[in-house]
């Protein structure tokens, strides 16, 4: 069995941010990948001010990427909208280039990055994971960062069973809705769920869902939920018409709401595994990257593990709790209608909500 001194299953934002933080103390760090090459993946498309300073400080200038500048919120219910400026300046960028570009960078700092490497099982009391075969790795410290998925051996203490779907799927969209998301990300509140849409560096819209299992259950289906979706809400519908849908990828049982408050000796829980916010806040990349960079920060400065995941949980709780409160709000008809009701009254509300949802230090 090979032993490292950090290893770090999974190289999305948060892997990638531990990684160059580790590799720049002079930590060795090896990041095991599932992905042979970067992938769009359910939701990650939005990028806070919080994220994009992140990113500048890890070496990645997400402008010169052809990040598409965000500026406003719009929100949409089944017969209303309400629109503001968001309090500071923010982005889409796909995930396949923004993964791209952080595992780039932490190849570039000196992390060992094994692409193609399917973790099948962790092993926490000895601090090791089995890849395909009989193939164990083992590190003095182990950095889970395997988003919303699920390792054996080190699921989240969760039952995730009657948690929301997310969806997505990538949008070419037509001139008129290019016009109509310049600037903007656009998020449609229904019935047990919400949508975003906005633009991509790549000439894509990205359409994200977060959806109650019940409503894909009496839908029958992702076709059947977006037909659905399609008579609730007059502006989707008419966004949808102006665009080629491509295919849907999903995931089940999005743990909304957790927070890793406790970890094992030596084991290290990053971005989705150390907390879950709701996406509809858009602060899900960020929390990746503050995860990440806070991990090695306690690592170099040899502060064990279970510290760094307490501390981390506070740091989380209020953006995290600020988040359920809206994604409830959002959820529900009454009380969605009277956000949007206040939101079109008082529009500057909308910066604050949008504050109280960042983790940004």
């Amino acid at each position: 069995m090979r032993r490292l001194a950090a290893l770090i299953v999974g190289g999305g934002p948060a892997g990638s941010a531990a990684g160059i933080a580790l590799a720049r103390a002079g930590i060795d760090a090896t990041i095991l990948e599932r992905q042979a090459a970067p992938q769009d993946v359910v939701c990650g498309g939005f990028l806070g001010w919080d994220a994009l300073a992140a990113l500048r400080g890890l070496g990645i200038d997400a402008a010169a990427m052809g990040a598409r500048p965000i500026a406003r919120l719009r929100l949409v219910s089944a017969g209303d909208q309400a629109e503001a400026a968001l309090p500071r300046a923010a982005a889409g960028l796909s995930r396949r280039a923004l993964d791209a570009a952080l595992l780039a960078a932490a190849e570039t700092a000196g992390v060992r990055v094994r692409r193609g490497q399917a973790v099948r099982s962790a092993d926490l009391g000895r601090r090791c994971v089995r890849i395909h075969g009989s193939e164990e790795v083992q590190g003095d410290a182990l950095l889970l960062a395997t988003g919303k998925h699920e390792l054996r051996g080190a699921a989240r203490p969760r039952d995730t069973s009657a948690d929301p779907i997310g969806l997505r799927t990538a949008l070419a969209p037509s001139p008129r809705l290019e016009r109509a998301l310049d600037g903007i990300i656009e998020l449609h509140l229904f019935d047990g769920g919400y949508a975003g849409l906005l633009l991509q560096e790549d000439g894509k819209a990205n359409l994200c869902l977060s959806a109650a299992r019940r409503r894909l259950k009496t839908a029958g289906g992702i076709e059947g939920l977006i037909a659905a979706l399609a008579d609730e809400l007059p502006i989707l519908a008419e966004r949808l018409r102006d665009a080629e849908p491509g295919g849907w990828s999903a995931v089940s049982g999005v743990p909304y709401g957790w927070r890793a408050a406790a970890t094992a000796p030596g084991i290290y829980r990053l971005g989705d595994q150390a907390a879950v916010i709701a996406s509809l806040a858009g602060d899900g990349i960020a929390i990746a990257l503050t995860s990440g960079k806070a991990a090695a920060e306690a690592i170099t400065a040899g502060r064990p593990a279970e510290g760094y995941q307490r501390a981390f949980s506070r740091e989380a709780r209020r953006p995290i709790a600020a988040a359920e409160v809206l994604r409830w709000a959002a959820e529900h008809p009454r009380p969605r209608a009277v956000v949007m009701g206040v939101l079109k009254r008082a529009p500057r509300l909308t910066g604050l909500a949008a504050l109280l949802t960042r983790i940004a230090r």
